[in-house]
């Protein structure tokens, strides 16, 4: 075949070979298979390798890797020559393919010369995505040698491998381009490769394309070639050794805008032409993050260059390759006039992610998979100590407790997992990328610097970087990088208090009580859906113990108390002087706290006299404190709706939201439950109690990020709890904006919700979907497929449903938001589950099964469910799907959630139901009156 061919003698010739005509065994290009060279016989032969894992005395030291994708077609060849250093006797080389099509394969000496004049048999085992090939003449252990393969395979249509995606221009063309995404395991999904993380190489990547296209790869072009047949050849530099994952190769016809950091750096971000307007404030936020990484590491940045792409098509939010990171559109892309404070906070905050991934993931590696966090945990902590120092008007930190907040909610479940877990399958890796590993991950290590100190910490984290760079890492690794530090005079084992945080499952709660002059403790593992009186209780605590950093102050000094607590019971002397103590102090801590006794009213108290006396993230963690101990059966409810009573006092936004937060989540509750006294008088008091702060906000993006986004949480809600102030400004300026034909201008903070009012009427919903097919802003986009979700109309519901289906006019990546955006809709839930049931199938057809979208379809539609029939009807499910949901983690944990809300109506609605009608009983008494006026 002519291509192949081709590019059989294009690649040799790279390497520097010469065409002769010297013998069989010396010759410069792998045997042809159509020519008279018969098949070695396969009868005989089995696979030879049964574990998941590649056997390790085979090394590959430099891949040499020629692609010519076809974007007509829609599918690509290619050639690999594989350099390996082989440790042991054998006849088999065992590598990673799937789906390929792989038409040669051919061994070499080190001297290029073919070890046979045979075509060596391919054997597969699709169950392992391996391929076996067999060298009738031994590999001898110490040598090198040269693996070569010819393949091929279409452009995938899904969000993995080597896969096509398009998108529209403003006259309605369709245009196609070629990307990758290889992590965890789908490298092999586009070449012949040992795609394991702890098998590293460099790689010599060339590829050929029209002219009409950009060709981009982790390294910079250094050589473009123009072929007889018109067609581009570029050849990138050799990459610095790295992992199968962070391989990374484009065919686009995107535009770019660069700059250079301080160091020399270019940096580059890439968009659709139509969209590269968006690109610019992207391009300054990678500037000033990249130059802050490079000095807070002490570590060069280690490439000549860094892309940053805006694929139209893809799955997750972004993909660290080393030099060419991808990312999903409205993570990159920053629109002024149509994007809120909370979007570029985003944009922000994932540029860093990436940027961190350059030293934690890619330049060290972990080196396996039950290690993810080690990568996901660092970058996504890195995200706040970068952006609080670059950009600290977006008031970063006050994301971070809700980071923690969320691993809480996950960890509460008996469902939950250690950080470090075993992962093997192909499935059971792509569940490691979860809330344990990126936001517990982030926690710990939040935890971890406080109790070290800033300057060990850095210091520490320098020195891992150092010491295992272009190589891999373990927990144990990290550990031994940061034990240079005494405590209390001694050296502390970092080892063994770390592995409490790592090596089990779980989150502590630490119930303090006051005993005289003493502070006495006790820690035992968190679970909000098993209570202490249950008969298995003493079986979910057995062998847990936390080696806790803990920290408290007291209204008799400003200083804050350090304690390590390293037993289930202890105590701390704190004088008999003390009024009130907060343990915990800022939440550095991962850990609950319970206040035995008189603990829980002398914070009620505090709070409502003098609530500044605690810092705002001091009184953010006492009400999430609070409200996880009613759902687990531990405060009663009434109790934690009166400490959130000092609100109207509240000018922080944190704690507001936070306070806020839950009576939405118990309006949302009972409005889908259908309790109708409950979910009218809850409304009534919310926007009773909140009149105040609700007037206040305006209908505009003045402010801080702070001040904007509460004013988008508050208007949003009181929309939706039928404010009708709010309901007639946001219908007048949606009806402003639909008269301008949508060239008004909203205030991007408020435009979700004139959009989602605005939907409620038929003209509205078929104006906003129409609008939706135009917009070539992703951001604008997601703002209105939110407010068509908001539909009361089960129909509007299901034909969104449909179209997010078939994936034209809303596209595939953004269907498993949609299944969770209309599930979350009173109306919508049960048909988003429906949904789900029925198109289970093509569902992970569409993303593949562990991804984190079948898990965001699965946490996000089962959890709506408050009652014993829907957790019946979920487990008969689950049991339908038996051979595919034994393989995931989360269906256990959408189980748990289940239990965990059924328990909650169970042991609070009554309470709820009480305190609302004494709270109507009050007001009435005072006639009525605002108690925010």
């Amino acid at each position: 075949m002519f291509w192949v061919r081709f590019l059989v003698l294009a690649l040799l010739s790279l390497a520097g070979v010469t065409q002769t005509s010297s013998s069989p065994t010396q010759a410069s290009e792998p045997p042809n298979p159509t020519e008279e060279q018969p098949p070695l016989n396969t009868g005989s032969l089995s696979f030879p390798w049964s574990h998941l894992r590649l056997p390790e005395y085979i090394v590959p030291l430099h891949y040499h890797l020629l692609l010519h994708p076809n974007l007509t077609i829609l599918s690509y060849i290619g050639t690999v020559r594989i350099e390996l250093q082989v440790q042991n006797n054998t006849n088999w080389v065992v590598l990673h393919s799937k789906g390929l099509r792989i038409t040669t394969a051919t061994v070499l000496d080190q001297n290029l010369a073919h070890l046979s004049d045979q075509v060596l048999p391919v054997l597969h085992n699709p169950t392992h995505e391996q391929v076996a090939i067999f060298s009738p003449r031994a590999l001898t252990g110490g040598q090198k040698y040269f693996l070569f393969l010819e393949f091929g395979a279409d452009l995938g249509d899904g969000f993995y491998g080597f896969y096509r995606s398009t998108y529209r221009t403003s006259t309605g063309e369709t245009r196609t381009l070629a990307s990758t995404h290889f992590e965890p395991t789908s490298a092999r999904m586009a070449f012949p490769c040992f795609d394991e993380p702890s098998i590293k190489a460099n790689y010599s990547i060339s590829i050929r394309r029209s002219p009409a296209h950009t060709a981009l790869s982790n390294m910079p072009n250094k050589l473009r070639e123009v072929l007889d047949d018109g067609l581009m050849e570029d050849r990138f530099a050799v990459s610095v050794r790295m992992s199968s994952y962070l391989v990374a190769f484009i065919v686009c016809d995107f535009r770019s805008v660069s700059a250079t950091t301080a160091s020399g750096v270019k940096v580059s971000v890439y968009a659709a032409p139509e969209k590269w307007q968006q690109t610019h404030y992207a391009l300054k936020a990678a500037v000033k993050l990249l130059e802050f990484y490079e000095k807070y590491f002490n570590i060069s940045y280690p490439l000549p260059k860094q892309d940053l792409v805006a694929i139209p098509d893809f799955q997750s939010g972004a993909m660290e390759n080393w030099g060419l990171i991808t990312f999903r559109e409205t993570s990159l892309l920053y629109n002024p006039t149509t994007s809120s404070a909370s979007d570029r906070l985003w944009v922000t905050k994932v540029i860093a992610h990436e940027l961190a991934h350059q030293w934690f993931g890619n330049l060290v590696t972990m080196e396996w998979w039950n290690d993810i966090w080690l990568n996901e945990g660092f970058a996504t902590y890195m995200e706040y100590i970068s952006v609080d120092t670059t950009y600290p008007k977006l008031r970063v930190e006050d994301y971070l407790l809700d980071t923690c907040f969320v691993a809480i909610g996950r960890d509460s479940l008996n469902s939950s997992r250690p950080i470090s877990s075993v992962a093997e399958s192909p499935t059971q890796i792509k569940e490691m990328f979860d809330t344990v590993s990126y936001n517990k991950g982030a926690c710990v290590l939040h935890m971890l610097r406080h109790y070290l100190t800033d300057q060990v910490f850095q210091s520490g984290i320098m020195r891992y970087l150092r010491r295992y760079s272009y190589s891999n890492a373990r927990n144990q690794d990290l550990w031994d990088s940061l034990a240079n530090y005494l405590y209390a005079g001694e050296h502390l084992d970092l080892t063994t208090m770390m592995n409490t945080w790592t090596l089990q499952t779980g989150v502590p709660l630490v119930t303090v009580a006051r005993q005289g002059s003493r502070l006495v403790l006790k820690q035992e593992r968190f679970l909000r859906t098993t209570h202490p009186s249950d008969p298995a209780w003493p079986s979910l605590q057995q062998g847990y113990l936390w080696h806790i950093p803990l920290t408290y102050r007291t209204d008799t000094s400003t200083s804050i108390h350090r304690h390590l607590m390293t037993t289930l019971t202890d105590s701390v002397e704190v004088g008999e002087e003390v009024g009130w103590v907060k343990v915990n102090v800022d939440m550095a801590g991962y850990y609950l706290v319970h206040y035995d006794g008189s603990g829980w009213d002398d914070l009620i108290q505090l709070l409502k006299n003098n609530h500044t006396a605690l810092s705002f993230m001091d009184r953010t963690h006492i009400i999430h404190n609070a409200f996880q101990l009613t759902t687990a059966g531990r405060l009663s409810l009434d109790k934690a709706l009166d400490l959130i009573g000092y609100l109207r006092s509240e000018s922080h936004t944190v704690p507001l939201l936070q306070g806020l937060a839950y009576l939405e989540a118990f309006y949302r509750m009972v409005e889908r439950m259908d309790i109708p006294d409950v979910t009218q008088n809850l409304s009534t008091y919310i926007l009773w109690y909140f009149r105040g702060v609700i007037d206040r906000q305006t209908w505009s993006d003045k402010g801080s990020v702070s001040e904007r986004r509460l004013r988008s949480e508050l208007l949003s809600l009181a929309c939706h709890l039928g404010d009708l102030p709010c309901l007639e400004q946001a219908q007048r300026s949606f009806t402003h904006w639909l008269d301008s034909n949508s060239t008004l201008s909203l205030p991007a903070d408020v435009t979700e919700t004139v959009f989602s009012v605005g939907a409620q009427e038929d003209s509205g919903w078929a104006s906003l979907l129409h609008i939706y097919t135009l917009s070539l802003s992703e951001t604008h986009k997601h703002k209105i497929l939110s407010a068509l979700a908001s539909s009361r109309d089960t129909n509007k519901l299901h034909r969104l449903l449909e179209l997010g289906l078939e994936g034209e006019v809303i596209r595939t990546q953004d269907l498993d938001s949609l299944i969770v955006m209309v599930a979350r809709n009173p109306r919508g839930h049960h048909l988003a589950w429906s949904y789900v049931q029925k198109y289970w199938s093509t569902l992970v057809d569409k993303f593949q099964l562990g991804s984190f979208s079948i898990r965001n379809i699965i946490i996000g539609t089962t959890g709506q469910f408050f009652s014993t029939e829907e957790l019946t009807e979920v487990r008969v499910f689950f049991e339908s799907i038996h051979e595919q949901a034994s393989q995931l983690r989360v269906t256990q944990v959408a189980m748990d959630n289940i239990q965990k809300n059924i328990l909650w109506m169970q042991r609070n609605l009554g309470t709820l139901r009480s305190w609302l009608n004494q709270q109507t009983e009050e007001r009435k008494g005072e006639g009525g009156r605002d108690l925010l006026s």
